[in-house]
């Protein structure tokens, strides 16, 4: 069998991926009554006294809602909710197996980001973080932003973030191997949606300058901002500083960079060998990446990176999501701010050391323990000095 065969096995199999299990025992009559009635009220009466006492007597704390609407899915695109189902369970079980989190898969039966923001509110009671996932661009940079300012808990948008935490710990240390500074580099960037726009917006907190993006309608280019959604817009302030019309064909020949959150085929050998000495490619469309990983090498490229498990340098969203929302509930951080999320790359890219580092090993493996906990202590240290801790 293939891996859709067997994977389609062991879903039926199993009916699913996730289940529940008990913390305490239940087993007599004294268990009943402590674990319900008549006993429950007292922790019932505490919490109703002060709300926070909600992370001492209930999972609160470790809690994380998997909310979509199945519009975005990635490769599958919008498949709706109920066929949004088994990504979400696989979301949870990585909160679960990477970062010891309960993380329940929520999807809704609705495309309105008002109606979104309005449930994703009314249930966030029950958690003590939102992650959001596989809503569609610009509709999930809305309903973020929103719940950002309306919760007071983290949310976070992983198909944003997530994506851009790991491509800025693997750019850090690609440029070490190419011996290149982060201030004196061209990007291109391929695909400006969810990812694309988040991976923009961190490498240019993270000092790149010179940056040019481009959709399915070419480069962005703020001349153009009447024709533009304001994520867009946004994006066009911090890219293409000279303003210029231009392929992708010419923006490479400026390029140390090109990173692919888009399509396959549209990186080409003849682009890569017109790009500077050493060029860096992450192409991650998925399944099928922007170029294919060998074509891409015998091109010329320095350092590859793609989105798929069966070549190096993964750029996978697992190496950053786990240990994020663990940092920020440790502290009971009530935001993920944008120095959390660098501070979550650069944690990652730690753990690469000098002597290990090298084209084939940029980022640390999926499966690598140390991950979650090292992005975790990053992020929750930060959140303590930005002094947005319940704890």
């Amino acid at each position: 069998m293939n891996v859709y065969e067997k994977a389609l096995e062991i879903h039926k199999e199993a009916k699913g991926k996730l289940s529940v299990e008990l913390k305490v025992p239940l087993t007599k009559k004294e268990d009943l009554s402590l674990a319900y009635t008549p006993g429950v009220a007292e922790p019932c009466r505490e919490i109703a006294k002060d709300e926070d006492k909600a992370y001492d007597y209930t999972w609160k704390g470790n809690s994380v809602a998997v909310v979509t609407d199945g519009t975005a899915v990635l490769g599958l695109g919008d498949i709706g909710p109920k066929a949004a189902l088994p990504v979400m369970e696989g979301k949870a079980i990585l909160f679960k197996q990477f970062g010891q989190i309960d993380a329940v898969p929520i999807c809704l039966d609705t495309k309105d980001p008002e109606e979104i923001i309005s449930i994703v509110k009314a249930m966030s009671p029950g958690f003590g973080g939102i992650n959001l996932e596989d809503i569609s661009a610009p509709r999930c940079v809305e309903i973020e932003r929103r719940l950002i300012n309306e919760l007071d808990i983290p949310v976070f948008h992983d198909d944003q973030h997530g994506t851009a935490i790991v491509v800025t710990a693997g750019l850090i240390n690609a440029l070490k191997l190419v011996k290149k500074q982060k201030e004196d580099i061209t990007v291109v960037v391929c695909g400006t949606g969810a990812a694309g726009s988040s991976i923009i917006k961190m490498i240019h907190s993270l000092g790149v300058k010179d940056i040019y993006g481009f959709n399915i309608n070419g480069v962005i280019n703020q001349l153009h901002d009447d024709e533009y959604d304001f994520l867009t817009k946004e994006l066009s302030a911090i890219t293409n500083s000279k303003h210029v019309d231009i392929s992708m064909s010419e923006a490479l020949k400026e390029a140390d960079v090109f990173i692919g959150v888009s399509a396959p085929g549209v990186l080409t050998p003849e682009m890569i060998k017109g790009m500077k000495k050493d060029p860096i490619v992450f192409a991650m469309a998925n399944p099928e990446p922007e170029i294919p990983y060998d074509i891409a090498i015998e091109a010329g490229v320095a350092v590859m990176g793609t989105g798929r498990s069966d070549y190096p340098n993964q750029i996978n969203n697992v190496l950053a999501f786990p240990g994020l929302f663990r940092g920020a509930l440790d502290v009971k951080a009530t935001k993920i701010t944008e120095e959390m999320k660098l501070a979550a790359a650069y944690g990652l890219s730690s753990l690469v050391s000098d002597d290990e580092l090298k084209a084939t090993y940029i980022v640390p493996d999926a499966l690598d323990p140390r991950v979650a906990s090292v992005v975790a202590k990053e992020v929750s240290r930060i959140a303590i000095e930005q002094g947005i801790c319940k704890k």
